[in-house]
Formats: structure tokens, C-alpha cells, sequence
């Protein structure tokens, strides 16, 4: 819980920096804005957030069922609420699918299964974001919706770049059992030539397991078409309640963006936040979320609009997840 704490202090140190950047210039007017919105679509804007939450749940739900067969819709979300605060709290969400693991074993599967569902979950995550991205591409290209600029047009390359590297580096590890295991002795065999490996055997048990888990939760996922076709629409399904929660905001505020380019803006802020190694992806989520949205909204607006995105995408989060983790 250490660690918990300390990142908990250095999400609020990083908020304070962001939040001085965002609001030193025109302060009066900004806060302003805060304050100007409409409840209604700030109430539909965090309605949105917990239809995210419910989508991923169902994929979790889904795959879980397969396991245990009297397992619950309503405990599904209450997982998925609580994953949602070590997402936040650690650098590339990985604390999320650990914790995933520890609950699913205590809600009675195995330390297999478990870890079948956690990887069924983020191999067609991957998969919904790329598709999302790949069309987000598309129609920028096809309807230039974006001025150029080199540096941005650099960063969403290199975030697609990224992502799609992690789903083939999965699907290839998943489907080639043999070259996985031999890629894992490898390493396993250059980390034991060190002397602070003190339990060899019990390092290879480890990594031949992981070989194992992994290979049958590719299998488990693929065996049948109509269950990996239907998680991956729920994520994608998930990620478009996710990606327009911006426009209840822009509307909230009086104004009007076309909800298919807030969906492609905010699939090119989420390729950049994806590789910064910072909780919540700090730092280059505000800054591609300026970056994009600023070609279509007034600097005032968008700072203030900009805070409510956080605290509903991102705080929130933190907040409801320590609150259903602590009543587990």
C-alpha cells in the first residue's frame, strides 16, 4: 500500500503542475467556464463514464462465465469499478489486470482461470483500440480533419505503432507455443546466470506456467468465434461511450463539435497517452487533448473542459474504485 500512497501523492503534484499550466493565463475567465455548465450534459457525461465501466464489466462477465457458472453480473462491476483504481494509480494501467487476478480467485476460480480472463481481456481490448485507431486514421486521411503537424502526426504514429506491435507480439507468443518457450528458456536461462536468482527451479516453474496460461487463453478465446466476436464489440462499444464523453462537454458548454471527429479526436488522444509511463497517462493525455481539440474550441473553453474530461475520465475513477475496494 506504500507504493499505492506514494503514487496517490505524485498523481496530485502532477495534477497541481497541469493544472497551473492550463489555467495561469486568463484564470478568471476559465474558472468561469467551470462553473457555466449545463447539468444536464455533465450529468451525461458521467453517465457515459459508468456505461464504459458497464461494457467492460460485461467482457469480464463473459469470459468469466465460461469458468464458473454462477457467476454474477453485479459482481463483474463491482470488479471492473475497483480494477479501475489501480489503472489509475500506476504507470500503463498494469496494476488493473494483477488485481483482476486476486479477485477472480477470490470469487472462486483458479489461479488459471483467472489468468486466462485477465489476458482474454486485454488481448481484445488491443484489438478494439487498433480497430478505433485504424479507422480514426482513415478519416483523417480521407478528410484532412486535422491541420498538419509533424510532431503530432509523429506521436499518434508511434502510439499505433506501439499498440499494434503488443497484439501481434500476443498473437504470436499465444499461437506459437514452441517459439514462446523457447524465447522464455532463453531468458530464463540468462537471468539464472545471476546470483540473486536464489530459487532457480521455482523461476522455471513460473515461466513454464506462464507459457501454459497463456497459450490456452488464446486457445480458450478463439475456440469459440461468437464469444471473441462479442467482447470484442462490447470493448468497442465501451471505447465509443469513452471517447464521447468530450462532446457532452463541448455541448455543456454551449458549443458543438460533430460527435464522429470527437471520436476520432479522442482516439488520437488516447494513442498518444497510451505510451507515456506516467498514472493516467499525465502530462500527454492534457496535452494532446489542447493539442486536438484546440483546432475546433477557444482556448478558454477548452481549458475548462479539459478539467472536467479529467475528472470524470480519470479522478472519478480513482475515487469510486477506492470506494468499492475498500468495501471488498
Amino acid at each position: 500500500m506504500k507504493k499505492v500512497h506514494k503514487s496517490i501523492i505524485f498523481i496530485l503534484l502532477i495534477s497541481v503542475v497541469i493544472l497551473y499550466l492550463v489555467f495561469k493565463d486568463d484564470f478568471e475567465t476559465k474558472v468561469s467556464y467551470l462553473f457555466a455548465y449545463s447539468k444536464g450534459w455533465l450529468i451525461a457525461g458521467v453517465i457515459l463514464i459508468f456505461l464504459y465501466y458497464f461494457c467492460k464489466s460485461l467482457v469480464i462477465y463473459n469470459c468469466t462465465k465460461r469458468f464458473k457458472k454462477d457467476y454474477k453480473r453485479k459482481d463483474s462491476f463491482y470488479t471492473m469499478l475497483s480494477i479501475q483504481f489501480f489503472n489509475n494509480v500506476t504507470p500503463f494501467s498494469v496494476g488493473g489486470h494483477p488485481y483482476l487476478i486476486y479477485r477472480l480467485k477470490k470469487q472462486g476460480l483458479t489461479l488459471g482461470q483467472s489468468i486466462n480472463v485477465a489476458l482474454q481481456d486485454f488481448i481484445v481490448y488491443q484489438i478494439a483500440l487498433i480497430f478505433l485507431s485504424t479507422i480514426s486514421i482513415l478519416a483523417n486521411f480521407i478528410f484532412n480533419i486535422f491541420p498538419e503537424n509533424h510532431l503530432l502526426k509523429q506521436l499518434v504514429l508511434l502510439g499505433f505503432i506501439i499498440n499494434v506491435v503488443v497484439i501481434v507480439v500476443l498473437f504470436i507468443i499465444a499461437f506459437n507455443k514452441k517459439g514462446n518457450k523457447f524465447i522464455l528458456d532463453f531468458i530464463y536461462k540468462f537471468i539464472t546466470k545471476f546470483k540473486i536468482i536464489k530459487n532457480k527451479e521455482n523461476l522455471k516453474e513460473r515461466f513454464d506456467n506462464y507459457v501454459e496460461n497463456f497459450h490456452d487463453s488464446a486457445v480458450e478465446l478463439m475456440r469459440s468465434k461468437w464469444h471473441f466476436i462479442k467482447i470484442i464489440l462490447l470493448n468497442i462499444l465501451a471505447l465509443v461511450f469513452l471517447y464521447l464523453i468530450p462532446f457532452t462537454l463541448i455541448m455543456g458548454l454551449g458549443e458543438y463539435l460533430n460527435p464522429a471527429i470527437v471520436i476520432v479526436c479522442s482516439s488520437y488522444v488516447m494513442l498518444i497517452g497510451s505510451f507515456v509511463p506516467l498514472p493516467g497517462g499525465a502530462g500527454g493525455l492534457e496535452f494532446s487533448f489542447m493539442a486536438f481539440y484546440g483546432n475546433f474550441i477557444e482556448p478558454e473553453k477548452l481549458a475548462s473542459i479539459l478539467v472536467a474530461w479529467r475528472i470524470i475520465t480519470y479522478y472519478l475513477g480513482i475515487i469510486v474504485g477506492a470506494i468499492t475496494v475498500n468495501k471488498e
